[in-house]
């Protein structure tokens, strides 16, 4: 018997790698999706990126405690958390599930937990024990006056957006307390009737403690983060693309798909082409007058509806215009809604009852409304203003929403016709539109109602820790004590009646904001995958909502 030479050895073992490679290829594609935008940031922090297109993708790859049934009535239900009880009116406990890991491998604990919500991960470098209501352990620094405790953080410096963020969504957290490896208590310095609503939204997700602190800064990690979500983060490039990797030991079960890519795609045409063409299984963004040509092609369907969102004009009251409320008061009564949505959402949506929703039960208010179209009335309350025909500047980004520009073509050409000098500037990003070296006049946004209490929108984004109020538009003193009691009371009737006042200042007496419509989004998918959008951003992939075609 001759043996084989090492060159056929050579040969042979290269054929035998080479077949034992193929056979451990995954079978599972990769599902390609078109989007407009990835991040505004440029980042995957939550704790820097609160938008709506960071909400399509950010919860594939984070877990939070509690989450949400996305796809029906949004209620509670079991995430990294697999119960939870509240001990009293602050203070909320929860025990973790023992299947969960990290994307890294490590098992998630209590102690992650607690570090999510401590000074290094939201606060950053050294911070007042109560800077933003947050504690957890503290060393003191002799440096200081002994009546000041501070933390020496370990971890990446934050950016000044993350601690702003983390006072906006937790104002009164004091202490998150590790009972055991698997329970954690929520300690609030107020009573809290919003609590688990907070742990639930986004802002709140768990993230590795060892992960975090061994990142080189904090840019890498918010480019690279590492939570427990259905999905890791393969690769990113900002305003480019985003490519997600499945997570096999996610609790929730194995991911249907092998990866995502997010693909920035700024055209609705070049979107609607893409998914025509089969170089995408799903576009977002898309408007209703694109609807026929996605479903004239039998492969496909467009999916979508209104969501837990609405738009909104928000004014800054710093503006020499601005500044008498009559003004603004006549600009939310020049607005034609009803023209906006039969004309230009095919009345796919409708213009709601303010900023608020009706799943907030028993604190919405059923008999509010927006301010009625009537130019009459808003060409008196300018000519009683003292205006006379100052510019007024509109910042309007190029379709960031879904039908913007033309939105702000409508809302201009109502806003000329009662005599005001409107000025509409097209900007390219969001840092343009905030830039506050030039007088700032009027802007577009929208703001969602994470979970079901006004607490989460009204005062989230306009109240004393809100974005309009940190950007320095607007502001208001019996507004913001009102905010104080909606956040800590627990008498319903109480709060009740201090969110109807909040809405009276807010939208008539001293105008921060005018609502326009409900938010609506349209997807075009392969109509031989199965899957449930939501009336959140979000869009589930995980084995419970993704089907893909048996082949």
């Amino acid at each position: 018997m001759y043996g084989l030479s090492n060159k056929a050895m050579t040969v042979a073992a290269c054929c035998f790698l080479s077949t034992l490679a193929s056979a451990q290829v995954d079978p599972r594609p990769t599902l390609k999706i078109a989007v407009q935008q990835v991040a505004t940031s440029g980042t995957l922090s939550p704790l820097r990126e609160q938008s709506n297109v960071g909400s399509r993708s950010f919860p594939m790859f984070y877990s939070a405690l509690i989450d949400l049934k996305r796809q029906g009535d949004l209620a509670p239900v079991p995430g990294l958390a697999t119960a939870w009880k509240r001990i009293d009116e602050r203070t909320v406990e929860l025990k973790l599930r023992k299947d969960a890991r990290f994307h890294n491998g490590d098992e998630v604990t209590a102690d992650d937990v607690a570090f999510t919500f401590g000074p290094e991960y939201m606060f950053g470098g050294t911070q007042p024990l109560r800077a933003g209501g947050i504690a957890t352990t503290i060393k003191t620094d002799n440096s200081k006056p002994p009546s000041v405790s501070v933390y020496k953080s370990s971890g990446p410096a934050l950016p000044p957006e993350v601690p702003a963020i983390a006072r906006r969504l937790w104002p009164s957290l004091e202490q998150v307390k590790v009972i055991d490896k698997y329970t954690v208590r929520f300690i609030n310095a107020v009573p809290d009737v919003t609590m688990e609503g907070r742990i639930a939204r986004s802002g709140s997700e768990i993230i590795s403690k060892r992960a975090f602190l061994a990142s080189k800064d904090w840019a890498s990690w918010a480019r690279s983060p590492v939570s427990a979500g259905p999905y890791k983060v393969k690769e990113f490039k900002p305003d480019n693309f985003l490519v997600l990797a499945a997570h096999d030991a996610y609790f929730g079960g194995k991911p249907p798909v092998r990866e995502i890519r997010y693909q920035v795609v700024p055209e609705v045409s070049g979107r609607v082409n893409g998914l025509l063409s089969g170089e995408y299984d799903f576009v977002t963004d898309i408007p209703p007058d694109q609807i026929k040509t996605i479903e004239a092609n039998p492969k496909y369907e467009a999916v979508g509806g209104p969501l837990l969102n609405h738009r909104l004009v928000v004014f800054d009251k710093n503006h020499p215009q601005l500044a008498n409320p009559k003004i603004r008061l006549a600009m939310a009564h020049a607005i034609d809604r009803d023209a906006i949505v039969q004309s230009l959402w095919a009345n796919r949506t409708s213009v709601p009852a303010g900023l608020q929703w009706e799943f907030y039960a028993g604190m919405f208010q059923k008999d509010w409304t927006v301010p009625k179209y009537d130019p009459q009335l808003a060409a008196r309350l300018i000519r009683e203003s003292g205006y006379k025909g100052e510019s007024i500047p509109y910042r309007v980004l190029n379709n960031y929403y879904t039908n913007q520009v033309q939105t702000a073509q409508v809302m201009a050409e109502n806003w000329r016709a009662v005599g005001l000098n409107i000025d509409m500037q097209m900007k390219e990003n969001w840092q343009q539109i905030f830039d506050n070296t030039k007088p700032r006049g009027i802007r577009d946004w929208s703001n969602s109602a994470p979970f079901n209490d006004p607490v989460s929108s009204i005062v989230n984004q306009h109240g004393p820790n809100g974005q309009q109020q940190q950007m320095g538009e607007w502001s208001n003193v019996e507004f913001n004590t009102l905010s104080s009691l909606l956040e800590t009371s627990t008498d319903m009737s109480n709060r009740q009646r201090a969110f109807r006042r909040m809405l009276e200042i807010a939208e008539r007496e001293d105008p921060a904001y005018t609502v326009l419509h409900r938010n609506v989004v349209f997807y075009g998918k392969r109509k031989d995958i199965g899957w449930k959008w939501s009336p959140t951003f979000t869009m589930d992939f995980t084995a419970a909502n993704l089907q893909l075609p048996k082949k």
